[in-house]
């Protein structure tokens, strides 16, 4: 797996998660609001926080269609609702900088890719539907900036036409596994996509979660996830289509507590630690008699057994080899054997 650096975070390898909070359109195209998703993501201990970037006249042709099961409004009149102009995306920007957050945004067009690379901004983050838009991936790629792709709605053979397509750029490259469903069921998110797609692409590989809370995520720094992005908001009470699937300011600070956490967990093999030593003369146990032995006598069941603590120098799994043998001398009970004694 290589690695490729967001701002000044590397990401893939043996790298923490980097924890992206997206605010996405939870702003409702509101500065007020999308001003306080940063401090919340700032004050829960973010790296970085993620916006999009809707220029709509040029990303969509006005259409009837609602998305099901997400909103009943119009998607044309969420889009344009959301909107935020170029001045406000700039201002976004100094202030999450400000703050100390890398920003990130998502285009969804061609114009709002050629205004973010205007704005320099440090990556692109591609979204899900656009993953299979090979013209809009390779207009991006030919930035030569960091991409971060979703890959919700497509399949391994998709993906890989996507991947190519951005490769033929030497374009920076960071794939996310998604399940584009709002929310998504837990049963089908499918973590092991994530796996899958490291060892096909040999890239860093995160995870785009829609599911509810932050169990998913979580098991994805297991499997060696570099990204772990959510929705975010201020309180899945407010009005807008992603508010009630986005996690909040506490469940962020937790989600990146908890990935830190696992990811130091990760890796190792089943060896004794240095660490485990001092444990180990209170918590194993030695062969110790158990009445008193007679010189001579037969060492038997009813005369030794094993006791903590494992201080002695005939261990508990040496039992059996002292069974049937002789003492040498006589022996106290409640005395740990030594090999001289038998």
């Amino acid at each position: 797996m290589t690695t490729v650096q967001i701002g000044n975070r590397i990401v893939g390898d043996d790298q923490p998660p980097l924890v992206i909070p997206e605010v996405g359109i939870n702003h409702e195209g509101q500065m007020v609001k999308a001003i306080q998703m940063v401090d919340a993501a700032a004050a829960a201990g973010a790296e970085c926080v993620k916006f999009q970037s809707h220029i709509t006249d040029f990303e969509m042709l006005e259409t009837a269609i609602r998305p099901e099961g997400i909103s009943t409004e119009r998607l044309w009149d969420i889009m344009q609702r959301c909107e935020l102009s170029e001045n406000e995306e700039r201002e976004l920007k100094r202030y999450s900088e400000e703050k100390g957050l890398i920003y990130l945004c998502t285009p969804f067009s061609r114009e709002a890719a050629d205004r973010l690379e205007d704005m320099d901004i440090v990556a692109f983050k591609i979204g899900s539907g656009e993953c299979n838009n090979i013209p809009l991936l390779q207009h991006v790629a030919r930035k030569g900036r960091p991409i971060i792709l979703s890959t919700g709605m497509n399949d391994l053979n998709s993906v890989r036409m996507s991947v190519e397509a951005i490769r033929e750029w030497n374009c920076p490259l960071v794939l996310l596994h998604c399940t584009s469903a709002y929310p998504a069921p837990y049963e089908l998110v499918r973590l092991g996509a994530i796996t899958q797609m490291q060892a096909e692409f040999g890239l860093p590989v995160g995870l785009s979660d829609h599911s509810m809370g932050i169990y998913t995520a979580l098991g994805a720094v297991a499997l060696g996830a570099a990204i772990l992005e959510k929705h975010f908001t201020i309180s899945r009470g407010w009005p807008g289509p992603d508010n009630p699937m986005s996690i909040e300011p506490d469940e962020l600070r937790e989600l990146i507590v908890g990935a830190k956490a696992i990811h130091d967990a990760r890796g190792g093999s089943k060896t004794i630690l240095d660490i485990e030593k001092p444990v180990i003369d209170f918590a194993y146990a030695c062969v110790v008699t158990i009445a008193p032995v007679a010189k001579g006598e037969v060492f038997s069941g009813d005369n030794i057994w094993v006791k903590r603590p494992g201080t002695g120098t005939v261990m508990a799994k040496d039992l059996d080899s002292v069974l049937g043998k002789m003492a040498r001398k006589s022996i106290p009970a409640g005395t740990q054997l030594s090999t001289s004694d038998f």
